[in-house]
């Protein structure tokens, strides 16, 4: 036990360390406006060399301090969490395993080292979503794994197709090629790997099934890091993005996404899928704004969604871990009473994502919201930016009302009390980020003030959809009996937003009965049937038996052959005769 809190207080006091001084650099580049490149020759054989490049931008520096902040509060976080568990030393390597993976992919220029880590957090994740052993991890951490290597694959043929530029350094490309057919092949690759990784439509279902993994790795995985890779690896590529019909399609599918996932957390009652598709909803915002050629705003975006998104999660595990690992939010009610402190951390993290008014949330969906409204772009895409932010208002006021007002639905006698200090500190920590972090970060990443100039009726549109949005949903939880009512009245519907658009059932059963069967089929029929008759098997069979005869006449005992020949030619001559 001892052992565990000092790897756990290690790991705390050296993230927050590197941290610090991550995002303190970082604020220094962009003062200076500095990228360092750092090459590091690994092997160099005759004219040939292996070198690892390091790229140390504002950008770069900032991120990695963001999650190795949050990171280390989650690890903090955790030694009271899973102060339970036995095996609490592996789980916290393999969360600092997720952390070093995302490292390689921030600080990486070349598509083969990102590689590194990108797979990394691939495989960390799996081992960390099935770390609970039973079946539905196991099935949620195969449904995880298994869209990821669709995004794997499409950067490994990106990577062979910069065959073509005679380096992996793709940074020093982008803006020389983005005209060329090899770097339109190389943009759609990427955008691929970014949409699985981000878990865009169709690649939507594995995200809130990740949430089999332990309650602090859903509050890394779904701030910073995981789902996070994606957008991140496309703010590089940003180039490609703009004015070409790659960024009209993400546009599209981010913004439809952004809509579903909406939508699907106004049905869900599940308090970490609930969150999870509030996820998804902002990486369709990060990934849509990124389409439309905002970088830089969909990057504030990024770090801000990181604090208050994390401390969302700290608060429902906290919840969770009071309520005796029940996470259904129809037996919650009244926590305010119960729990104040990780209440008022919640509302208060609730509001961020919301974007009230100068909290963290703010900065960044306003001034998205407000550019979205100045930019030339379609109606469609437009009704998608505003109706999905009033339903983010909505599923958070409706969560809210479930959990915080009205009387506590569980036992009488029951555990709920704030006295987990060692969690506590941590959703402190980050309630005073999520306050402070949005309004620190536009002054340091948008340090002149931009002049956004819009009619009255756009101006405060904004505030008319959140607050509209608000309403609805406190009147859906209010009229709970109605809504059932409603929902057996039109259950076709009511199934088909509540499940993600059956997106799950399409990514299991949709690929499991008719394509997964016919490969099987396949395998038998030709892999492991004609091709090895004629193919390996078959020629080392071939090879085998004339080896053998051959090897039989290399022995030199003519003789014994002789004798042999002779006793056939006298049976054969009898037979004949007889």
């Amino acid at each position: 036990m001892l052992k565990s809190l000092s790897i756990c207080l290690i790991s705390f006091l050296f993230l927050m360390g590197l941290a610090l001084t991550s995002v303190l650099l970082g604020f220094y580049f962009i003062s200076q406006d500095w990228v360092i490149f750092i090459e590091w020759e690994i092997l160099a054989l005759n004219s040939s060399s292996i070198v690892m490049t390091f790229l140390f931008d504002w950008m770069s520096l900032i991120f990695m301090g963001f999650v190795m902040f949050i990171s280390s509060l989650v690890i903090f976080y955790s030694r009271e969490y899973m102060g339970g568990d036995i095996n609490i030393n592996r789980f916290i390597l393999l969360v600092l395993m997720f952390v070093l993976s995302m490292m390689f992919l921030i600080i990486s220029p070349n598509l083969v080292s990102i590689l590194l880590g990108w797979d990394g957090l691939g495989l960390v994740s799996y081992l960390l979503v099935i770390y609970y052993q039973n079946v539905k991890s196991y099935n949620a951490g195969m449904l995880t794994a298994l869209s990821n290597r669709v995004g794997d694959v499409a950067l490994l043929l990106a990577i062979a197709w910069m065959f073509n530029f005679g380096s992996w350094n793709f940074i020093y490309y982008l803006e020389a090629g983005k005209e060329s057919l090899e770097m339109g092949v190389i943009g759609l690759l990427v955008v691929l790997a970014a949409m699985t990784k981000s878990a865009q439509i169709p690649f939507s279902s594995w995200l809130p099934a990740a949430m089999a993994a332990p309650t602090p790795v859903s509050a890394l995985v779904h701030s910073s890091t995981l789902v996070t890779a994606g957008v991140y690896l496309l703010i590089r590529f940003n180039i490609l993005l703009v004015g070409s019909w790659l960024g009209e399609l993400l546009l599209l599918m981010a913004g439809l996404t952004m809509f579903m996932a909406g939508l699907g957390a106004n049905f869900e009652f599940d308090l970490k899928k609930i969150i999870a598709l509030s996820t998804l909803s902002q990486l369709g915002l990060m990934m849509s704004i990124l389409a439309m050629g905002f970088p830089a705003l969909a990057f504030f975006h990024l770090l801000t969604h990181a604090l208050f998104k994390a401390l969302l999660f700290m608060c429902a595990g906290a919840i969770i871990h009071n309520m005796k690992d029940s996470q259904d939010v129809r037996f919650m009610g009244g926590l305010v009473k119960q729990m104040p402190l990780t209440s008022a951390c919640f509302n208060l993290s609730n509001l961020a994502l919301c974007g009230a008014p100068f909290l963290a949330g703010f900065y960044s969906k306003d001034l998205i919201l407000e550019i979205v409204s100045l930019s030339y772009v379609n109606n469609l895409s437009f009704i998608l930016y505003f109706f999905s932010t009033g339903l983010t208002v909505s599923y958070s006021l409706r969560l809210v009302y479930f959990a915080m007002s009205g009387d506590f639905f569980n036992l009488s006698l029951h555990p709920l009390n704030d006295e987990g200090w060692t969690m506590l500190r941590g959703m402190m920590t980050l309630s005073l980020m999520a306050i402070l972090g949005g309004s620190l970060l536009s002054w340091v990443l948008f340090p002149t003030p931009s002049m956004i100039c819009l009619p009255a009726h756009l101006k405060m549109l904004v505030l008319t959809v959140s607050l509209l949005g608000g309403w609805v949903g406190y009147e859906l939880a209010k009229f709970a009996l109605n809504y059932k009512l409603v929902s057996l009245k039109w259950s076709f519907l009511c199934s088909f937003l509540g499940s993600m658009w059956f997106l799950p059932f399409i990514s299991t059963y949709g690929v499991s009965n008719w394509p997964l069967m016919m490969g099987t089929s396949t395998l038998k029929s030709f892999d492991q049937g004609w091709s090895e008759f004629c193919g390996g098997q078959g020629v080392f069979s071939w090879f085998k038996e004339w080896s053998m005869f051959n090897q039989g006449w290399q022995n030199n005992d003519l003789k014994t052959y002789l004798v042999g020949f002779f006793m056939w030619v006298i049976i054969l001559l009898v037979l004949t005769f007889l």
